[in-house]
């Protein structure tokens, strides 16, 4: 049987396992190697089924129940976004034995001061994405078949391209598995009136665990 003293914190408290989430989301973004710098998202595609992709993880804030991706406005997910905010968040750490998800809205940044100091701490090659024509998703009649831009200039053409997507988290649900007993507690956020509201720190209103 697990020594009591070698369970950790958030196991039992349900605002540390909360907390402890996070702090792995946020670890996420600077850290290339954690399994949360790459999480899954999933969107409503627009022939109504699920779509699922990997994105990388480029901002986090806790206080603001809010995450932060980048994409191409070109692409599929966008035109899905704009029809249907809805969007999930799943990350997993195999090693932590940590599975996190994330239930909301998407607000897409684009001409906006967000989306401008995106672009700004974006790295050039990153950047290069955003301005390979044809747009994302194309038919090609060849694998190689994609023109990647070849100046500095090019690449700064996809500014027009660039969208940051926001999610603000609705609920927030986690698992901790654990030989001697998995954890499982879900927490939902109060309102705020509008997902696009810039505001005060996030208040969660509802916080339970659930049945592993």
């Amino acid at each position: 049987m697990r020594d009591p003293r070698d369970t950790p914190a958030f196991a039992n408290d349900l605002d540390a396992m909360r907390a402890h989430a996070w702090r792995q989301l946020a670890r996420g973004v600077e850290d290339r190697r954690s399994p949360f710098h790459a999480p899954t998202v999933a969107t409503v595609g627009l022939d109504g089924r699920p779509r699922l992709r990997t994105v990388v993880l480029r901002g986090v804030e806790p206080a603001r129940a809010r995450l932060r991706f980048h994409t191409d406005t070109r692409s599929e997910k966008v035109a899905e976004l704009r029809r249907d905010a809805r969007i999930a968040l799943h990350a997993y750490d195999p090693v932590a034995k940590l599975q996190v998800r994330i239930e909301g809205a998407a607000v897409l940044h684009t001409a906006d001061a967000l989306a401008e100091e995106a672009w700004r701490g974006s790295r050039m090659a990153s950047r290069a994405c955003y301005a390979t024509q044809p747009a994302p998703g194309r038919a090609i009649a060849v694998p190689d078949g994609f023109d990647l831009p070849e100046s500095e200039d090019a690449i700064l053409a996809g500014r027009a391209q660039f969208c940051a997507v926001e999610i603000v988290a609705e609920t927030l649900e986690t698992l901790w598995l654990a030989r001697d007993g998995h954890r499982r507690a879900r927490f939902v956020r109060r309102p705020d009136g509008s997902a696009e509201a810039d505001c005060q720190e996030a208040t969660w209103e509802d916080a339970t665990w659930l049945v592993p």
